[in-house]
């Protein structure tokens, strides 16, 4: 077990500009760790955002805001002013092309991190686009389609927040820590191929990226109000973008309601209805059983992609991979709500001072070791996150986290290309991040979604529990 360290390294500088797009809660929340752990200053960062941001954080700090919003027309011209040869682009904003800014950044020799794949204002909500075009397997796709001749240029880094981003080192981790355990014998993984070998002889056939949220804040959602831990508009529009799930072999009952894409890695597969619809069954150590809810995220993906291992061109083993995510009580309420009048509720409000208590229990749960599941990941409450640094909560820390290890990531390979979180190397990563995880535990239990059908459920219709016909709720 790992408790949060008591002083802070230096991971050394950035000899040019930074700038931030967007400054919502965990820009807000970045800003301060950024400044304890690179050499930098804040004359050096500039916040570009649309003017209904609150950038109080930023003018507290010093730093340059530029109240602009980012769109298809303007982005090229806002930024040429900004970032050049050798300075980082830090995307945190929502509604702004992940593509188009990779596009520029390699154009002009800038580095590039973001948390999630976005799309222009829309697209993933878009009614009359196809639902496997609003998917986040289809947005993956079309970046690393852009990134297939172009490995050697400036590094750009998708998806390397928390979820996706650190839990994919939290994978490689927990498969090495049961390796252990089990007295398998391994050399080091030196390739996509070797981890999906090690996973394949721990005979892993599901992974849960596992949370449950507690934080509760000092008073509770209002009608007609959406609250949530971190971005209200960016998990809106995960929630309502179809579920997504990487594939695996094991599976022996095709969902009614599935749907392949057609194109790309088919490592992942959507539903036809949205993530707020779907729920399915987990397990945490601390939060125990739950049903959390089967939101898209990209390491479902990724993860499942990069854990493929092929003979002769056929798959031959590849585990199911998805988010099972409980939030906080008030977001759940604003979701029902959300859900039950089929509209965005007309107020938002983010906890973030206002929490009093509980704690943000991350991880990734490992599924069909004859060990049993074993969940490794992070325990970190509202108290520790607000000791460890200011503007922060338990959700937001665990994010800056995974920013922090791929941008240290990023300063020391800065020749990589396009990458995603599955090509950087987990020890670096979670070293980084560390400090800011709380508890960083490996749990055993004996946990099925089994045991949650028989007592509250009809009994499940395959025997194997961890068939994700067991694991959804319907």
């Amino acid at each position: 077990m790992d408790s949060p360290a008591t002083t802070f390294k230096k991971f050394g500088g950035l000899r040019g500009r930074m700038v931030i797009v967007g400054f919502g809660s965990i820009a807000r929340s970045v800003v301060p760790v950024l400044l304890r752990h690179l050499d930098i200053t804040p004359a050096q960062i500039t916040v570009v955002c649309p003017p209904s941001n609150d950038t109080a954080v930023a003018q507290e700090y010093g730093i340059r805001v530029v109240p602009k919003g980012l769109t298809a027309e303007n982005h090229k011209q806002v930024l040429q002013e900004l970032v050049g040869e050798g300075d980082f682009l830090l995307n945190l904003s929502v509604n702004v092309s992940s593509e188009a800014l990779v596009r520029y950044c390699w154009e002009h020799g800038v580095l590039y991190l973001d948390t999630s794949i976005e799309p222009w204002a829309g697209a993933a909500t878009d009614p009359a686009a196809p639902l496997s075009r609003r998917s986040n397997y289809a947005l993956r796709e079309g970046v690393l389609a852009f990134r297939l001749d172009k490995r050697d240029g400036p590094t750009a880094i998708l998806t390397q927040g928390a979820n996706p981003g650190l839990v994919s080192a939290l994978v490689k981790q927990a498969l090495v820590n049961i390796a252990a355990d089990n007295d398998v014998e391994h050399e080091r993984p030196a390739s996509f191929e070797d981890w999906a070998a090690l996973a394949r002889q721990l005979d892993i056939r599901t992974i849960h990226i596992a949370e449950q949220d507690t934080q509760i804040g000092d008073r509770r959602k209002a009608p007609n109000e959406f609250i949530n831990t971190w971005s209200v508009d960016a998990f809106i529009e995960e929630g309502m973008q179809p579920a997504e799930l990487g594939w695996g072999t094991h599976e022996r009952h095709w969902p009614a309601d599935a749907r392949r894409h057609g194109f790309g890695s088919d490592a992942a597969v959507y539903l036809t209805r949205p993530g707020f619809g779907t729920r399915v069954r987990s397990w945490t150590p601390l939060g125990g059983p739950y049903h959390g809810f089967l939101i898209t995220d990209g390491e479902s993906i990724s993860i499942a992609d990069h854990l493929t291992l092929r003979d002769s061109g056929e798959v031959v083993y590849r585990p199911t991979v998805h988010y099972a995510y409980r939030p906080c009580d008030d977001a759940l309420l604003s979701i029902d709500e959300l859900m039950g009048s089929g509209r965005k509720q007309d107020h938002q409000r983010i906890l973030r001072d206002d929490i009093v208590a509980g704690m943000d229990e991350l991880g990734v749960l490992l599924m069909g070791n004859a060990r049993g599941v074993y969940w490794y990941g992070s325990r970190l409450t509202i108290d520790q996150a607000r000791q460890l640094v200011e503007h922060n909560t338990a959700t937001s820390l665990q994010v800056v986290a995974g920013i922090l290890g791929g941008v240290v990531w990023a300063l020391d390979n800065p020749r990589a290309g396009v990458v995603e979180p599955d090509d950087l190397d987990y020890e670096t990563v979670l070293r980084v991040a560390r400090p800011y995880l709380g508890e960083l535990v490996g749990v055993y239990g004996d946990w099925t979604p089994l045991a949650q059908h028989s007592q509250l459920y009809p009994p499940a219709r395959d025997e194997d529990p961890w068939q994700f016909l067991n694991v959804r709720v319907t």
